[in-house]
C-alpha cells in the first residue's frame, strides 16, 4: 500500500485538543513544550482548557492545529511505515511540509502564528465573509459567482464534489448565497470567520508573510507535498515557499489535491491532528482508499491492532 499523510486546517480546533495524546505519549508532550517555548506563552494550556473563544481566534487556532498535527506526527513516525506523499488543507499545508522536512517545526510554528495574526488584521482592513455551499458542483457555483455584482464572491475551498466554500466581501457573499439557493443548492451556511480567507481580500497579509518565509530555511521535501494552489506535487523548497504565500489569496483545490495523491498511487490516507474532517471528505474524494484519523490515543491503539 502507498501511504499519504493529510493534515487538517482551521476549524478543527476544540478545547481539550491534544491533551489526552500528550498525557499518553511523551513525544507529543515534548512537541507541546517546544511550542510553549517558541511562542512564549502557554499554548498547551489554552488547547487543553480553553476558553473556547480565545482558542478559536485565528492567531491561536492556527498554531494549535499545527501543534496537534505535529504531535500526532511524532507519535506516528515509527508506527506507520514509509510515506509516499502528503498534503494539508490550507493551514495544514505547513504541517505537511514539516512532515516532509521542508522546514522545521519551530520555524513553521512562528510563521503560522504570524499568518493567523496577519489574516485577522486583513479581515479588519477588508471585511469579508465565507459560506459553505452544499449540493452544487464546481462549474455551477463558478457560474453563479460570476453573476454577483454587489461585491466580490468567489469559490475559496473546493473540498469535495457537493461541498464548496465561497469567500468575498460581505455584500458579495450575501448576494451569492441568495443566488446559490435559487440555483438549487441544498444548503448555504454562513461560516463564523474573521475574514474572507483564500480570496483577494487577504492580499494585505501576503507581503508580510512572504518576508517572514524568505527569512526561513526551506529545504527540498523528502517526499512530495501536493500544493493547495496547483493541486500538483511540490518537490523543491523554493516552490514550497512561494506557494505557501500564494495560498493566502488562492482557492484551496482540496478535492483535486486528493485526486493527485490517488493518481500518484496513494491508497491509504492518515489524517494527523484534531478531528476527522478530511478522512470524512475522503468518502467522496477517495472512496476506494482507506482513510484513518490519528489524533487521539484510541486512534493509535486501533492502528496498532489493525
Amino acid at each position: 500500500m502507498s501511504l499519504a499523510l493529510i493534515f487538517p486546517g482551521q476549524g478543527s480546533q476544540h478545547v481539550g485538543m491534544c491533551g489526552a495524546l500528550a498525557a499518553a505519549e511523551p513525544k507529543a508532550a515534548e512537541v507541546l513544550a517546544t511550542a510553549n517555548r517558541v511562542l512564549g506563552f502557554d499554548l498547551a494550556r489554552l488547547m487543553r482548557e480553553g476558553p473556547e473563544g480565545e482558542l478559536t481566534e485565528t492567531k491561536n487556532a492556527q498554531p494549535a492545529i499545527l501543534v496537534h498535527s505535529v504531535a500526532a506526527l511524532e507519535v506516528a513516525r515509527d508506527r506507520v511505515g514509509p510515506v509516499a506523499i502528503a498534503a494539508g488543507h490550507s493551514l495544514g499545508e505547513f504541517s505537511a511540509h514539516v512532515a516532509a522536512g521542508t522546514l522545521s517545526f519551530e520555524d513553521a510554528l512562528a510563521a503560522v502564528r504570524l499568518r493567523g495574526e496577519l489574516m485577522f488584521a486583513a479581515g479588519l482592513e477588508r471585511p469579508g465573509a465565507m459560506a459553505v455551499v452544499l449540493g452544487l458542483g464546481e462549474a455551477e457555483i463558478e457560474v453563479v459567482c460570476a453573476r454577483v455584482d454587489a461585491g466580490t464572491c468567489h469559490p475559496a475551498n473546493f473540498n469535495s464534489e457537493g461541498q464548496i466554500v465561497i469567500s468575498g466581501d460581505t455584500a458579495g457573499v450575501e448576494q451569492g448565497m441568495r443566488l446559490l439557493k435559487e440555483a438549487g443548492a441544498k444548503k448555504v451556511i454562513p461560516l463564523k470567520v474573521s475574514g474572507a480567507f483564500h480570496s483577494a481580500l487577504m492580499e494585505p497579509a501576503a507581503g508580510p508573510l512572504r518576508r517572514r518565509l524568505e527569512a526561513i530555511e526551506f529545504r527540498n521535501p523528502t517526499f512530495p507535498v501536493v500544493s493547495n494552489v496547483t493541486a500538483r506535487p511540490v518537490t523543491t523548497g523554493g516552490e514550497a515557499r512561494e506557494l505557501l504565500v500564494r495560498q493566502l489569496t488562492s482557492p484551496v483545490r482540496w478535492s483535486a489535491s486528493v485526486a493527485a495523491m490517488v493518481g500518484a498511487g496513494a491508497d491509504r490516507f492518515l489524517e494527523l491532528g484534531p478531528g476527522k474532517v478530511l478522512a470524512t471528505l475522503n468518502r467522496r474524494n477517495a472512496p476506494a482508499a482507506t482513510s484513518t484519523p490519528l489524533g487521539e490515543p484510541s486512534d493509535f491503539e486501533a492502528l496498532a491492532g489493525s
